[in-house]
């Protein structure tokens, strides 16, 4: 299909060019009408000409590149060893269902919900079947519980900071409890002691730093105050309150300082960058940043200031030795 689109637009570039018309010679003057049409007539087929062509061009760069032979025999060599493929860092989850939906061709489920048990027939295409015995998991009544992102948010913070603090970053984000309520001190400790998330622990030694406001840090920070609301909101940056409702302060630390930079050091991608090099959306990428999972960085300077994420290939493509 790709092929005989390409071949149309060759067609059209073809069928663009300008052609001189049969006219009857005449003495040419500035004045003279037929000139002016037939320059007029000349510049339209030039613009219509150098159109087709680059629009030629464009789908020619989107053609799909012809692998080499090696290549070819490399991913024909990868169906003798599925388990290194399905396994491989480089393999997204994308790229499992997809691989699934290559090989399977029908998935056939019997279930015995007195026995809490299910029998799966799996039919490939080479019509092998596959025939598995599975143990259905016990439901359990549905009563009200706190979302899990808020659980995955509270375990980070937990390592960070107390309940007090961890109730207001909940709070500004506008996060509520199982019964619909605004977080407390107390209420983050019960929902910590149950979920076995271990309470905060001070360090030995007083916090170093000065404690500053927000537009303050902001200025010392070289940002706008609106991205450290931003960070504090997402519990990227810790805050402090002397009393619940009283003005935030941002204790100025070495650590704090090092997040951010004038330029990102190597290894650090924008988001962009970062979300296609994993394979995963901004929201996920945000994720991992706020549970601790990936480093980030924030470029105060230069035409493209913002986030940064450190992204470490541990290993090569399937393509790499």
């Amino acid at each position: 299909m790709r092929h005989s689109v390409s071949g149309a637009w060759r067609w059209n570039v073809l069928a663009t060019k300008p052609n001189v018309p049969s006219v009857n010679i005449v003495p040419w003057s500035p004045r003279t009408d037929l000139a002016r049409g037939l320059e007029t007539e000349w510049e339209k087929r030039l613009r219509d000409l150098a159109s087709a062509e680059a629009e030629l061009e464009r789908r020619e760069r989107q053609r799909p590149r012809m692998l080499s032979e090696e290549e070819k025999k490399r991913i024909l060599s990868f169906g003798s060893d599925l388990h290194k493929v399905w396994t491989a860092p480089t393999t997204t989850d994308r790229d499992r269902k997809e691989l699934l939906r290559t090989l399977l061709e029908e998935v056939i489920v019997t279930v015995d919900r007195p026995e809490r048990r299910a029998h799966l027939t799996l039919r490939w295409r080479s019509s092998t079947l596959t025939e598995l015995d599975l143990s259905l998991p016990r439901m359990k009544p549905h009563g009200l519980h706190t979302d899990e992102d808020t659980i995955s948010l509270l375990r980070r913070l937990a390592v960070h900071y107390p309940d007090d603090v961890i109730a207001g970053i909940l709070n500004r984000q506008q996060r509520k409890t199982a019964n619909g309520e605004r977080f407390t001190a107390n209420q983050v400790g019960a929902l910590r002691r149950y979920r076995n998330i271990p309470r905060y622990e001070p360090p030995a030694k007083p916090p170093t730093g000065e404690l500053a406001t927000i537009r303050q840090a902001a200025k010392i920070l070289g940002v706008y105050t609106s991205t450290i609301h931003r960070w504090l909101n997402d519990g990227f940056i810790a805050g402090e309150q002397i009393t619940p409702g009283a003005p935030w302060q941002i204790r100025i630390t070495d650590e704090l300082r090092s997040r951010f930079v004038e330029q990102a050091p190597p290894g650090y991608l924008p988001m962009l960058e970062t979300t296609m090099k994993l394979g995963v959306s901004r929201q996920t990428v945000l994720q991992r940043v706020k549970r601790g999972e990936l480093e980030a960085l924030l470029v105060t300077r230069g035409r493209r200031k913002g986030l940064r994420i450190k992204v470490v290939d541990t290993q090569p493509g399937l393509f790499h030795e």
